[in-house]
Order: C-alpha cells, then structure tokens, then sequence
C-alpha cells in the first residue's frame, strides 16, 4: 500500500507539473507558485478537517511548516527557472538532486536500510529521472543559471519529503496544512513585489489555485507512504512524477519523444518494479 500511495503522490505532481508548465507560459511564475500554495492551504484544510487525527501535537506542526518551507522554495526556484525557458536543466537537476539527497538523509541520519533490490532501484531512478526530463539537452550562456534554480529547487525538494516524514502518522494531515500555510508566508513578500502581476482573468487564476490544491494532495498521499515505508523508498517512488508530464505531451500534445526519454521511461518502469519487490 505504501508503494501505491507513493506512486500515486507521483501522479499528482506529474499532473500538477504539467498543468503547471502551461499556464506559466502565460502568467508571472510568482502569481502561480503563490496562488498554488494558497489553493494548496484550502484543500490541506479541507482534508485535514475531514481525516481524524489522533493527537496533533506541537513537534508535528512544526515538522509540517519546515516541509512547507522546503515546497515554497522548490516551487519558486523551479518555476522561476521554467519561466527563463530552461526546462531541460531545471527539472532534472532538481529532480534527480532532491532524491538523491533526500535518500542519503534518509540513510545517514534516519537509520534506512534498503534491501539490494532496493537500491539497485534507487540507483536505476537517477538516470531514468535525468533522461525522461530531457537532461543535457540545454547549452548556452543560460545554462549555469537554470543549473543554479534546479540545485536551490533541490534543496527545497529534500527539506519538504524529510521534514513532512517526521511527522507523527497521529497528526494526520494537519502538518500538510501547516506546510501550506508556511509556504503562504514564506512567498508572500514576493507576491506583493509582483502585486500588479495578479491583474490576470479570473479563469486564469482559479487554475493556478487548483494546481495548487493537486500538489497538496501529492503531498498528503507522499505522508501517508512515508507513514507505512521508510523514507528512501518513498521519496524515489513519489519523485518519478517528470515522468507522467512526458506522457501526457505525448498523448495530449503530440509532441515528440526522444530515444533517450523512452529509454528514461522503460528504466523508470523497471526501477518502480525492483523498489516494489524490495
């Protein structure tokens, strides 16, 4: 169970990144990673509310808002990098990085102790990430800053899978909630710098909103995983979400898929399959 629900944490963001990268093209990155956070608060505080919680206690909120700044600045760094057009560096540094610190974390200082089967998945995704993100397609003067955006969105990346897996499995989602809110405040100086970039059709807004709500629900089902499997294994299965966006240009887009994209998808399967069985 804790597999699926990790992988279903990967089709929500995968979908979320995908709707995401769209509607950038057409709005400031900051009007859509702060309203995304704010949908993202909305349906936190939805599910929260619904989803009993045994004891919430101070330790897991506090978890929760550390998540929530890891997620703020992953989704900053990440837009702001897609923005400049840079999605072939910044999607895979940030994601093949985040796992990979996330997973060292998860062993040096959590105690995780994948099987062989295991790590030999762990060690399968991190090409795979990097191929079906399109990896090394960018040159230019560019390049080292969108290499600079996909690090720092790393790092937001491992701070939000850590932080948010140290919660307690009584809080139930309330430290999701607590993460929303913190990346709320966390962006919210930015968004009033760019206040005039708010000036966009309502339409527009509302999906920057839902996107937002989406991620909130990866998140949820990536706490639930992390609750019922250790860390690393979590992270690796939640983190194959580049995968679903190359999907769905292929099959909503028509656009093309390279050699090396298709090779990143079958070592993506292949890599789900050993993280399940060990």
């Amino acid at each position: 169970m804790g597999a699926l629900l990790a992988l279903a944490s990967a089709v929500c963001y995968g979908i979320v990144d995908f709707a995401g990268g769209l509607l950038s093209r057409r709005m400031h990155f900051t009007v859509v990673t702060f309203l995304g956070q704010v949908g993202g608060l909305l349906l936190a505080l939805l599910l929260a509310s619904a989803v009993p919680a045994d004891a919430v206690r101070s330790t897991d909120v506090l978890w929760g808002a550390l998540s929530g700044v890891g997620s703020g600045l992953a989704m900053h760094f990440l837009n702001r990098g897609l923005s400049r057009g840079a999605m072939s560096v910044v999607v895979p540094v940030s994601a093949v990085t985040g796992v990979a610190l996330s997973v060292l974390c998860g062993v040096l200082f959590l105690g995780d102790r994948p099987t062989l089967l295991a790590w030999l998945g762990i060690c399968v995704t991190v090409p795979a990430l990097w191929c079906v993100s399109g990896g090394g397609g960018a040159r230019g003067t560019g390049t080292a800053r969108a290499t600079t955006d996909g690090l720092l969105a790393s790092l937001g990346v491992a701070v939000q899978y850590i932080g948010l897996a140290q919660a307690d499995p009584g809080s139930g989602v309330w430290p999701v909630a607590a993460g929303r809110a913190a990346a709320v405040v966390l962006l919210l100086p930015s968004a009033w710098r760019h206040l005039p970039e708010f000036r966009q059709p309502r339409r527009r807004l509302v999906q920057a909103m839902a996107i937002g709500a989406g991620a909130a629900l990866g998140l949820a089902l990536y706490l639930w995983a992390a609750h019922q499997q250790m860390l690393a294994l979590a992270v690796v299965l939640a983190s194959l979400y580049p995968a679903i966006p190359t999907v769905l240009g292929l099959a909503l887009l028509h656009e093309r898929v390279s050699r090396q994209q298709v090779a990143g998808l079958l070592a993506a399967g292949g890599a789900v399959v050993l993280l399940t069985l060990g």
